[in-house]
């Protein structure tokens, strides 16, 4: 996500911080997470680094993407795991680059993660055919069924957008 957030242009450590903190629904990211990380991204090659004047007269670093980063970055994405289809933000994350992956490496996406939906439905009505769940515990597998169905909707919705959208690669390489 990191990676992704400098794709328009280079970015204040601090202003990383805070966006991928609001990307996670949280106030910014902890100092002890996005700065090692964009220490080893330095190391890696992957971003760049610049002293820059802040407002107030101090200096402030500027990191941006580097050609390498870029590479990295669509490597990433387009590794999709059973463990990712099965994340809510490994998928989310997949889904909002998605003008940047092709339109084989984006079915290859949905497919995995319907397939994992597809799975997960399957044991959730197997517990509920095989166990006596209770007033809210059927509450819950109802109301997580009703998820599942809304997300493979969803899916179908993207299948149809992607068709009409092209793919932005040509900005990464």
């Amino acid at each position: 996500m990191i990676l992704a957030m400098m794709l328009d242009g280079a970015k204040y450590g601090y202003q990383l911080k805070r966006e991928a903190g609001w990307i996670m629904g949280q106030e910014a990211l902890h100092s002890n997470l996005v700065y090692p990380t964009l220490r080893r991204f330095l190391e890696e090659g992957w971003v760049s680094k610049k002293a820059a004047p802040g407002e107030r007269g101090q200096t402030r670093q500027q990191y941006a993407l580097t050609a390498d980063g870029r590479r990295t970055l669509l490597e990433r994405l387009n590794a999709f795991s059973a463990a990712d289809a099965a994340s809510d933000g490994a998928f989310n994350l997949r889904v909002g680059m998605f003008a940047l992956l092709k339109t084989e490496e984006r079915e290859r996406i949905l497919a995995a993660r319907e397939g994992y939906l597809q799975h997960r439905d399957q044991k959730l009505g197997a517990l509920e055919s095989h166990m006596e769940l209770g007033k809210f515990g059927a509450e819950i597998v109802e109301h997580m069924r009703k998820q599942i169905a809304a997300e493979r909707e969803w899916i179908k919705h993207l299948r149809r957008i992607g068709k009409t959208i092209p793919t932005e690669r040509k900005n990464m390489q």
